[in-house]
């Protein structure tokens, strides 16, 4: 499927990619796809005041394959601000990584030293959301 036919049918449409490698947004998308994976976050500091790739509740964005093809159409449900420390359970468990908060909190922590750094204060944009269309299963 073409990105440009894609982002027509969801006029507003942000792009994004999950994870930080290949590896990773494959992996990420295939926890999406089979809905396992109903939550991300990223580190409020990547998401400046106004930046349009910000989550919007109801806003419909597209996640792109590694490669910048259309993945898969998500909704967004909520968005909230939390503090790295103050992560719960429910929603690093909603991310669909790991089977506990511990290892969530190990995997994020490498991740945010890779990607501008790790504090554990930090705050995080945290979105939840819904599978509205794989992309893949079109022709």
């Amino acid at each position: 499927m073409v990105l440009k036919d894609v982002l027509a049918r969801y006029p507003g449409a942000q792009t994004f990619k999950f994870g930080d490698s290949a590896k990773m947004s494959a992996e990420l998308l295939g926890l999406v796809r089979t809905g396992k994976k109903t939550a991300t976050c990223g580190a409020l500091r990547d998401y400046p005041e106004g930046s349009p790739e910000t989550p919007v509740v109801g806003r419909r964005d597209i996640a792109l394959e590694w490669d910048d093809s259309p993945a898969v159409v998500i909704e967004t449900l909520e968005v909230t601000i939390c503090r790295f420390c103050d992560m719960n359970e429910d929603f690093a468990l909603a991310e669909g990584e790991n089977e506990t908060l511990e290892g969530w909190r190990e995997d994020h922590r490498r991740y945010f030293e890779r990607n501008g750094g790790f504090d554990p204060e930090m705050e995080l944009l945290c979105e939840r959301f819904y599978l509205v269309e794989d992309l893949a299963v079109e022709g």
